[in-house]
């Protein structure tokens, strides 16, 4: 049976557009409602017990909407919080981007080492290392918080040199390491917006590992297993934002990779 009820997905800000994208790419025929918490970010420099308080927060606003799955599309949510949304909530399925982003970073890397630049909750937290190692319990994985690239992202500003100055800034220590990495997982919704930058800086010979693409493969697959694909045509998208729906609809479009009616992001208190 066809199972019209919405997607929800929640981020921090507009990075989490990116997962949205992936997913609207993959299923086409679903309805997604999308949060993003601008008000508040980044979560990435909040404390474990603040970024899960703003995650509860959010999934209880989206549950709110009658939504048949929740996307934690915000790493530094779903590296603390993760586990406790997905008790709290069960039976709803409540899926995160860190497990499909580290498996994707195993296969294109089966030797290593792999490296992660993330939020510094992210990277303190070490969920990508528990991820990829649960996956090759010897793999090597270096880390580095790159928290500048967040606001970067969420001004637009992923071309020239300031965005070049700041992923070096971040990448060049990293990737000095030896071995030298193999792939680059981009542990952050936000930093897609500068892969372009990342693969300049990276060079041809590091895969960037970008977790949207694994975690809409996860998601279609559980919709399939628990028979909540909707099978109707169409698909449409609500956006909800937390502050500043203006420039949420006109940021939001390079995470988004198509134009966002203003008209269709409503603002919300959490």
């Amino acid at each position: 049976m066809s199972d019209p009820r919405p997607i929800g997905i929640f981020d921090s800000g507009m990075g989490g557009l990116t997962v949205m994208r992936a997913l609207r790419d993959r299923l086409p025929n679903e309805n997604f409602i999308y949060l993003g918490d601008t008000a508040r970010l980044p979560y990435g420099t909040k404390s474990g017990d603040t970024v899960t308080r703003y995650a509860v927060q959010a999934a209880r606003a989206l549950i709110a909407r009658d939504i048949k799955m929740l996307v934690v599309a915000c790493n530094t949510a779903a590296s603390v919080a993760l586990p406790i949304l997905q008790t709290a909530l069960e039976p709803l399925p409540v899926i995160g981007v860190i497990a499909p982003g580290a498996a994707a970073a195993v296969a294109a890397a089966k030797e290593g080492p792999i490296a992660v630049i993330a939020t510094e909750g992210t990277v303190k937290g070490g969920a990508y290392v528990r991820a990829i190692q649960a996956l090759s319990p010897r793999m090597p994985v270096v880390q580095q918080a790159a928290p500048l690239l967040v606001p970067l992202a969420e001004e637009g500003l992923v071309r020239g040199e300031i965005a070049r100055l700041a992923v070096e800034r971040y990448l060049k220590p990293l990737l000095a390491t030896l071995p030298r990495p193999r792939a680059l997982v981009l542990g952050c919704t936000h930093f897609p917006a500068l892969k372009e930058m990342i693969a300049s800086v990276a060079g041809p010979d590091v895969t960037l590992v970008d977790s949207a693409q694994t975690t809409a493969l996860s998601v279609a697959r559980m919709l399939a297993e628990q028979g909540l694909l909707n099978d109707a045509p169409g698909g449409s998208a609500l956006f909800l934002a937390t502050d500043a729906p203006d420039r949420f609809a006109n940021v939001g479009e390079i995470f988004l990779g198509s134009p966002i009616d203003p008209g269709s992001v409503e603002v919300v208190d959490l």
